[in-house]
């Protein structure tokens, strides 16, 4: 071998990229002076995409494979650097890897609480978080409208601009869907797929595609959950009476379970007497606390709940009404017996002369008209 192939073997590349840091999306191969050996070999594997600047110009891109850097595999550099068909010569460029698989369970979140509008209680403020992916399809576009010539550009540089994009279509979808608070758990697929479609012409701009995202939690202020706990825990305790007798006996046992406590001596001298009253006159039951007897009546249920009810009009829903709105409606011809209605807990929009609470309304109508 003369020293004529000696130095030309010296002068032949391998250029490739291995990843090991999971949140890299571009890397620019470093060479001294950006000078690049015509005929140096390319390495670009699954998942990559590498670009070529020339001069500040992007030039050509190459798909995963392995190539040989020469005029047939570089048209758009042939046709910068003018080169004749045998020209060898040593060029500088700017190769840049972009990392073109999937990143995933990237974090997203509501920073401040969205305003909207509940059909059942009214204006309500919603907090959200989930998680997404993300991928590049267009290296190009990303490499020109995002990178630059940052010569490593991680995952964490462009998160925070992508959260934002979510947050904001996130907001306008909640605001818009009219889906109740109760039920959104129920249709956080379907929002998840709405928010991707909104978004998805922003991230194009950019090179980028959104394949999922996900909503894991859809939440309301801690004191409008408080009072709805209470409201579930009073429709599961029913019977007032019974549950403030249990209270009673709960709280009189925990104080006996503390020691040297004047609330267990109290107590236990209390439950005593209760108990020797009990003995004297076997047919007088004092109660817990020595006041009620056992003839007391029951303490009476708590009142019934108040529905409120929607109804469907040309493919709208109006509402929400009370009873008695919907009354004045019926009497004043505004809904009939076909009207569709619909109110919390019921399985889907019924007639108005299906629904038992409903039906009387319409009683103090005449009937149609023979014939009508």
């Amino acid at each position: 071998m003369g020293i004529f192939d000696f130095l030309t073997g010296e002068f032949i590349d391998v250029i490739h990229w291995v990843d090991d840091t999971r949140d890299t999306l571009v890397w620019r191969f470093e060479r001294e002076g950006h000078e690049i050996k015509y005929g140096a070999k390319l390495t670009v594997r699954e998942g990559q995409s590498a670009v070529f600047v020339h001069e500040g110009q992007l030039a050509d891109v190459f798909t995963p494979g392995l190539y040989m850097l020469e005029t047939n595999n570089m048209p758009v550099m042939t046709t910068l650097q003018s080169w004749d068909h045998g020209f060898k010569s040593p060029f500088k460029s700017e190769i840049y890897f972009v990392n073109t698989t999937r990143f995933t369970d990237l974090k997203w979140g509501t920073k401040n609480p969205i305003m909207a509008r509940d059909p059942e209680f009214g204006p309500v403020r919603l907090r959200a978080y989930g998680t997404y992916a993300i991928r590049v399809i267009d290296p190009a576009r990303f490499l020109t409208e995002i990178v630059g010539t940052d010569g490593e550009f991680t995952m964490d540089e462009i998160s925070f601009q992508i959260r934002n994009i979510i947050v904001q279509e996130f907001s306008r979808v909640i605001s818009g869907s009219g889906i109740p608070v109760l039920d959104m758990a129920a249709n956080t697929s379907d929002l998840g797929k709405l928010v991707v479609a909104e978004i998805a012409p922003t991230l194009a701009e950019y090179g980028l595609t959104m394949p999922e995202l996900y909503i894991e939690n859809i939440s309301l202020p801690p004191a409008v959950e408080r009072a709805m706990d209470k409201r579930t825990s009073m429709g599961i305790v029913g019977d007032l009476g019974k549950y403030t007798q249990f209270s009673a006996a709960e709280a009189m046992t925990a104080a006996a379970q503390t020691p040297n406590s004047g609330m267990a001596a109290g107590l236990g001298a209390g439950m005593g007497m209760a108990m020797a009253q009990q003995m004297a006159n076997p047919g007088h039951n004092p109660g817990p606390w020595g006041a009620r007897p056992a003839t007391a009546q029951p303490a009476p249920p708590p009142p019934p709940v108040e529905h409120v009810w929607h109804i469907a009009e040309n493919g709208a829903t109006r509402g929400p009404f009370s009873k008695a709105a919907l009354g004045r409606m019926a009497s004043q011809g505004e809904i009939t017996r076909e009207t569709y209605v619909w109110t919390a807990g019921q399985d889907g929009w019924k007639r108005a002369e299906d629904v038992a609470e409903l039906a009387r309304l319409f009683t103090i109508l005449p009937p149609p008209p023979p014939g009508a």
